[in-house]
């Protein structure tokens, strides 16, 4: 089949390399100069199965009231006379009962290791190379009350398959000795040791061009403006192409994975998709000092950050931000991420040589992405991903590829669409 791809950050880009690599011709559309440019491009690096606690949780709502008007807020709602935004504010309240969250958890977790799996056979086989370290993820607490509320979590995450320890401050060092300078002030911490961390922006840089060895046609520098259908199926995606002129390209079948893009497009075609853009921050130091920079991958679960090592530099990301389409960077929000990272690694770095950067992250209310056909015949969906773009991207371009390919994906997740077909139940340890 011909498949048009659209979009070329990491889950566009994983789903154009399963597709050439079941025989399909693939034409790749990216409205900007290269793969990677926006939402994939400067992310908190890790591959973190065990962040599959939603944000939509029964915590999350007093949170929320307690951090309205705060500036360096983890998750601000910045209201607007935006009726979008509304609709998915009050879904997202309804995804925050114990039930739907655990649902969500489940669907998250085992997404996540399916798609760490794909990862890492995918870098068997290619011995593709982007700043990547296997040694785990470790979620520390300087507050005893948010460790205390992450036992649970943790617990249901290793009764479905995850293995996410609970450890102690002496156990905390040993493995990270970075933070032995903040060690009296850990509460406790959680670890998985089978995560992992590594530069995005270069894995699907490095990705696409791999594809292109396979003969995927790549179009950068041009637009999505339409999908066209008609009796209810894809006739052909309209693009402003390079020059400025108009063009539609068609093709047997269409991946719409345009991040927080994709809703305005997927609404012509009568597909609604509640997906909003969470504007998430991260600051990339230099290391000057290895001995006082961690190398495992952190999470600082209090405020929302995380932080991982790429190569000789210190990558911090967090945050979100639900206040439309706007890049503009907040100082306020901007400094909170190096004050934060040096208040625990201090002497690691200076603040002046931070890199700042800001990505809309294409937010669904219980954070599950939407993978699988949609009920537009010939459109299928790879978007809605949020912040773990980075750690389902493999296993969401593997996914779609397959029930393109008419296959049946290996992992028990709630798949869109009429077409898709239902996996065998398997179980996330698995």
């Amino acid at each position: 089949m011909k498949v048009i791809v659209m979009g070329a950050g990491i889950t566009g880009v994983t789903s154009a390399w399963y597709l050439a690599k079941a025989g399909h011709e693939v034409f790749v559309l990216e409205r900007n100069a290269g793969a990677a440019r926006e939402t994939s491009f400067g992310n908190g690096g890790q591959i973190s199965v065990s962040h599959a606690e939603p944000w939509a949780n029964p915590s999350a709502p007093l949170k929320l009231l307690r951090w309205l008007g705060r500036e360096d807020a983890p998750l601000l709602f910045r209201l607007r006379a935006d009726p979008d935004q509304w609709k998915w504010g009050l879904q997202f309240l309804r995804e925050c009962t114990s039930a739907r969250s655990r649902h969500n958890m489940i669907q998250i977790l085992n997404l996540g290791t399916y798609s760490r799996s794909s990862l890492q056979e995918l870098r068997a086989e290619t011995g593709i190379r982007y700043d990547h370290l296997q040694r785990g993820i470790l979620h520390f607490y300087t507050s005893q009350k948010e460790f205390d509320a992450a036992l649970e979590p943790a617990r249901i995450m290793r009764e479905m398959g995850c293995e996410r320890q609970v450890i102690d401050r002496d156990e905390v060092v040993r493995l990270e000795p970075a933070l032995a300078q903040i060690a009296p002030r850990l509460a406790g911490a959680t670890y998985t040791s089978a995560d992992e961390s590594g530069d995005v922006h270069l894995f699907t840089t490095r990705l696409a061009e791999l594809c292109a060895q396979r003969g995927v046609n790549f179009r950068y520098g041009v637009r999505v403006q339409a999908l066209r259908t008609e009796a209810g199926s894809m006739t052909g995606v309209e693009i402003a192409s390079e020059t400025g002129g108009y063009e539609t390209v068609t093709g047997d079948a269409y991946v719409l994975a345009l991040g927080s893009f994709s809703p305005q497009l997927a609404r012509q075609a009568g597909v609604p998709l509640s997906i909003y853009p969470a504007k998430g921050y991260s600051a990339t130091l230099p290391v000057l000092d290895p001995a006082l920079a961690p190398e495992v991958s952190l999470t600082d679960d209090e405020y929302k950050l995380v932080f991982s090592r790429l190569g000789d530099r210190l990558r911090v990301a967090g945050t979100a931000e639900l206040n439309g389409y706007g890049l503009a960077l907040n100082p306020v929000r901007c400094e909170a991420l190096v004050k934060r990272t040096l208040e625990i690694f201090p002497g690691m770095s200076r603040p002046e040589l931070a890199q700042y950067w800001a990505g809309l992250r294409p937010a669904t209310p219980g954070n599950v992405p939407y993978i699988g056909a949609s009920k537009v015949r010939g459109l299928y969906l790879n978007t809605g991903h949020g912040t773990l773009g980075w750690t389902h991207g493999c296993g969401s371009g593997r996914a779609v590829a397959e029930i393109i390919d008419g296959r049946q994906p290996e992992v028990d997740f709630a798949f869109t669409g009429r077409e898709a077909m239902q996996p065998a139940p398997r179980l996330a340890a698995a």
